[in-house]
């Protein structure tokens, strides 16, 4: 597995898609990535020599990008932020709750959990 910003990205895939196992980076900045390095035709990461590795963790250094550690930091720090503040959306991240308007009377299983039974209700079947 080859190296790159602190990842190990995937021999099989191709290096397009196997950029995008970096945290922070997509496909239009994997693409820029390749351009920037010069490389072509979208190889497996395996056939990659050192040097056209070594002139991808460049471009990715060049790139301004925030990516893997810093981002994750970035993004922590602002979620901390909001909480701080108390502002609405600090609350619901600290109560684990959708911060995005989304419903949550039927749905936001994820945040939530797996339901809960209740005591004492029993389901009654209506016979026909």
């Amino acid at each position: 597995m080859a190296l790159v910003a602190g990842v190990n990205i995937p021999d099989q895939m191709h290096v397009e898609f196997s950029l995008q196992k970096i945290y922070g980076v997509g496909p239009a900045v994997a693409r820029r990535v390749l351009e920037i390095s010069n490389i072509t035709n979208n190889p497996r990461v395996k056939d990659l020599t050192e040097d056209e590795l070594s002139r991808i963790r460049a471009a990715l250094d060049r790139s301004g990008q925030a990516i893997e550690g810093d981002l994750r930091r970035a993004v922590q720090m602002n979620i901390r932020r909001l909480i701080d503040i108390g502002c609405y959306r600090g609350l619901r991240h600290r109560r684990g709750l959708p911060a995005r308007g989304q419903r949550t009377r039927t749905n936001a299983r994820t945040k939530r959990g797996g339901r809960r039974a209740i005591a004492g209700k029993k389901r009654t079947v209506t016979k026909k």
